[in-house]
């Protein structure tokens, strides 16, 4: 080739390194070169750990815009660092023979601390946090960013760290590994780790032809297989994924992990399959994975990697929190604490004719109170469907039910037999119920069955959105904060309050929590 061909590169001193490695073999094929180094966004952003920028190739994308716009011909990354989707256009053009695999913990004095109960071990990988976390539940994780050398010298300059960690091959590479550093075999490694990838334009067919010469065969099919589990999970760099294939005795061998971010729940696969027959080995043991709750775990650590912009006013349930899209990301606490009020036993002494119970609440400050066969109604009258369930499965049989206390009451009114009614309600309760009824003739005998007590808190300037689930849910979060935002409302009543303080207010098809969730889902589609 007459051309001189360009290499992109990052300007770190690993890098730089690996670069010239694929610079020398080039220049020994005898083909003319020239390093074109550039800054990326993993470089510049050295303040938080890399799982919380949440960018995907935030090593490479500068070097993909470089190589789009011509500025050069190939680029060299740390395979590990490219996403397992390229830009289109751009494809992965060879692999180098792969060096050291393995992560290395590089420590101060001695490796005592290993077997104690307090300790602290810096890395900004997500993957080494969780599978340290999972071998040292005890330990603490400080986050550290940077490159080979300045991590090596934070790790001297804080007192209280005992360790940190680094692939080892990009300590070995730039000859900095030192003395005290030990590999972490039990470690499994980032996918692709300890492989150097260059890519190339898709088109540029004389470019990748040169490039096929500096392809190591075996390192392509292992780093294959493992891109392609980490594809298959739906993980970036910054998930907490393991993959490892190797080739030894014509076989492939191939162990991968997902853990929780905290290390608490891992997912191990392995597998051995002939060289030859194992085109299907990422992809069985992705299935594998996914099968035994990995889904679910991914789904839960792309949500932690988002900004959260839902609030739920009520405390939602693990279930409740993996129906939403993947779009949100919601936080959930009880903005009102309910307390149950002692009802006196002389309101119970004879059988009354007519209930109103408007909310699980107070069922269970019925069924606190006295048992089933102590409560002697003959007509219940109840507001949603979970509170009829509810009132079905501990005192007796319902009525009537309606969506709502305003259609209750009208139903009340028209086919309700008798002139008195006792209704089972919160010291904070809307009046439409009772004035509907007191309107038409209809005695109510209230009696407060629990108390709410707001108890709400700010919210992050990221909300959007803020689920209501009750009139006093709203007053809760209004006291608390004055931010205007979109209120999904679990019924007409709860809609009726937050009318008053915002603009947007949806409702829920049915009053449930996962007709809410629904409608916030709707919202983000």
């Amino acid at each position: 080739m007459s051309k001189i061909i360009k290499i992109g590169t990052r300007d770190s001193e690993l890098a730089l390194w690996q670069a010239k490695s694929v610079q020398q073999q080039l220049e020994n094929l005898g083909h003319k070169t020239e390093l074109v180094p550039v800054k990326s966004t993993g470089d510049l952003v050295l303040d938080r750990p890399l799982y919380q920028l949440g960018i995907t190739g935030i090593f490479t994308r500068t070097l993909d815009i470089a190589m789009l716009n011509n500025d050069i011909d190939i680029a060299v990354h740390s395979s590990k660092d490219v996403p397992t989707l390229l830009p289109k256009g751009i494809v992965q053009a060879a692999v180098i023979k792969r060096g050291n695999v393995n992560d290395t913990l590089v420590f101060k004095n001695n490796e005592e601390f290993l077997s104690a109960k307090h300790a602290t071990i810096a890395t900004g990988s997500l993957r080494r946090k969780a599978q340290w976390l999972n071998r040292y539940p005890t330990h603490t994780i400080a986050d550290i960013r940077g490159n080979v050398n300045s991590r090596l010298q934070k790790l001297k300059d804080n007192e209280d760290w005992n360790g940190t960690i680094f692939a080892a091959a990009g300590i070995g590479r730039i000859g900095v590994r030192p003395e005290e550093a030990i590999n972490l075999d039990w470690m499994i490694p980032a996918p692709a780790q300890g492989a150097i990838m260059i890519t190339a334009l898709e088109d540029d067919e004389e470019v990748r032809a040169i490039c096929r010469e500096l392809n190591h065969e075996e390192t392509e099919i292992c780093i294959n297989i493992e891109r392609e589990f980490l594809n298959r999970l739906e993980g970036g760099c910054t998930a907490p994924i393991g993959a490892l294939a190797y080739i030894k005795n014509e076989e492939v061998n191939f162990k991968g992990v997902l853990l929780s971010e905290d290390g608490t729940k891992r997912i191990d696969v392995t597998r051995v399959k002939k060289l030859g027959e194992h085109e299907d080995m990422a992809k069985y043991c992705a299935d594998f994975v996914i099968e035994r709750g990995g889904k679910r775990l991914m789904d839960t650590i792309k949500r932690s990697t988002k900004k959260t912009n839902v609030y739920s006013t009520k405390s939602l349930t693990e279930s409740q929190r993996l129906l939403f899209h993947q779009k949100v990301k919601a936080e959930s606490i009880d903005f009102i604490k309910i307390s149950l009020n002692r009802i006196h036993p002389r309101l119970l002494k004879n059988e009354i004719e007519n209930v109103i119970i408007t909310s699980k609440n107070a069922v269970e400050s019925l069924i606190t109170n006295y048992s089933a066969a102590e409560l002697q109604f003959k007509n219940i009258y109840c507001v949603g469907r979970r509170t009829k369930r509810l009132v079905e499965q501990k005192i007796g049989k319902v009525t009537h039910s309606e969506k709502n206390a305003k259609a209750l009451a009208e139903y009340l009114v028209e086919f309700m037999d008798g002139t008195e009614v006792t209704y089972f309600c919160s010291d904070l309760r809307l009046d439409d119920l009772p004035n509907i009824l007191e309107e038409n003739n209809i005695e109510v005998n209230e009696v407060e069955a629990y108390q709410t007590k707001y108890d709400g808190v700010k919210v992050n300037d990221s909300i959007e959105g803020v689920m209501f689930y009750s009139p006093s849910t709203v007053q809760g979060f209004v006291k608390e904060n004055n931010a205007e935002v979109i209120a999904f409302c679990i019924g007409q009543s709860t809609a009726k309050e937050a009318k008053k303080h915002f603009n947007d207010v949806r409702v829920a098809k049915v009053p449930t929590v996962e007709s809410v969730i629904e409608l916030v889902n709707e919202h983000y589609v």
